[in-house]
């Protein structure tokens, strides 16, 4: 009986290490897919507070852009964010404000690290550990604020430099919300003068406050000619977002597309162009529909009837699972939105069905 109890106990002990030694390589299974650099990484002078492990990793990411609205935060688009970091550094870029964003972000998901750079001048935006930093992330986010604080320090030095080398070579997400939205497009309102309401740019297109930059900042793919535009629902930003297309048209011959997008809402763009729109609101997706405004002339109205059908747009409501989606690769394919048209009649917009 003895030796029965002896035998049976050793059984258990055995069978026990055996499970240990399963889930241990599970463990290092899941751990191994990250590659340490064994450096102890040096906090370049930008930043303003990190969570969780200081050490840089190097994880299998893939690519794509993150545009959102402004207003609160969608967290099912940060988590999207994250499962294409493949748990890797992820960056906040921010010229000014708080660290905020490195807990929230961090508690969405499983990541090495949260770090926020605050970069408020060129000679920030050319120091090399701000460069390195942005380098070896495997996300990097841009906040909300001031586009044009983004323009003026960071256009041209290598912290452009960084997030092109990282959108377009390492292939990891870029993404941005508000101001840091809209950067992310090949032509953007850099707001060198300030914002410009709906009202004063239907009036006139060419008010000095309407500034626009093309092809000389982030070079996101499928973003070449559209012009984002944000807190599209509060206040309204339609009338705007189509002036600028109509600039885009008259100043330089480019049949301009645009994406506008509500607060609270996302749109999740992947390597291949499929944009997924997440949240409460609604995203925009517009396309020059004929030809050019009938009338783009400064001190004068916008004009850009057509016979109704001047700009097409694709309207699609967001949701937490990320059903509705619009191809960027043809700008024709969608699900879970609709088609309609916008028109400006002597500087007044108007939609047609």
């Amino acid at each position: 009986m003895r030796h029965l109890i002896l035998i049976t106990t050793l059984s258990i002990c055995l069978l026990h290490l055996s499970c240990e030694k399963e889930e241990s390589s599970i463990y290092l299974s899941i751990e191994n897919s990250k590659t340490r650099n064994n450096i102890k990484k040096e906090l370049s002078p930008a930043s303003i507070g990190i969570v969780g492990d200081p050490d840089d990793v190097i994880s299998e990411t893939s690519g794509g852009t993150l545009l959102m609205g402004g207003g609160p935060d969608v967290d099912e688009a940060i988590s999207w964010m994250i499962n294409k970091s493949g748990g890797g550094d992820i960056v906040v870029l921010r010229a000014n404000g708080t660290d905020a964003y490195n807990q929230y972000i961090f508690n969405l998901g499983k990541v090495n690290s949260v770090e926020t750079l605050l970069i408020n001048s060129k000679t920030m935006a050319n120091n090399e550990l701000v460069e390195s930093t942005i380098r070896n992330a495997e996300a990097v986010f841009i906040a909300g604020g001031d586009q044009n604080n983004y323009v003026s320090y960071w256009k041209d030095t290598k912290v452009e430099d960084a997030l092109n080398y990282l959108r377009n070579e390492k292939k990891v997400v870029i993404g941005g919300t508000s101001a840091g939205c809209v950067i992310q497009g090949g032509i953007y309102f850099d707001a060198e003068k300030g914002t410009i309401t709906s009202q004063t740019a239907l009036k006139n297109p060419y008010d000095s406050y309407l500034t626009l930059q093309k092809h000389n900042f982030i070079k996101n793919p499928f973003l070449n000619n559209v012009i984002t535009d944000t807190h599209y629902n509060d206040p309204d930003r339609r009338g705007r977002h189509i002036t600028f297309l109509a600039r885009i048209y008259q100043d330089w011959d480019i049949y301009g597309k645009g994406i506008g997008i509500d607060e609270e809402t996302a749109v999740c763009i992947d390597e291949k162009g499929k944009a997924t729109i997440f949240g409460n609101g609604y995203a925009f997706f517009l396309k020059q529909h004929t030809s050019g405004p009938e009338r783009c002339k400064p001190n004068k109205s916008l004009d850009w009837y057509r016979d109704r059908r001047a700009i097409k747009a694709y309207k699609i409501s967001g949701n937490e699972n990320g059903y509705n989606h619009f191809w960027l690769d043809n700008w024709i394919d969608g699900s879970g939105g609709y088609w309609k048209f916008y028109y400006v009649d002597r500087g007044i917009l108007n939609v047609a069905y």
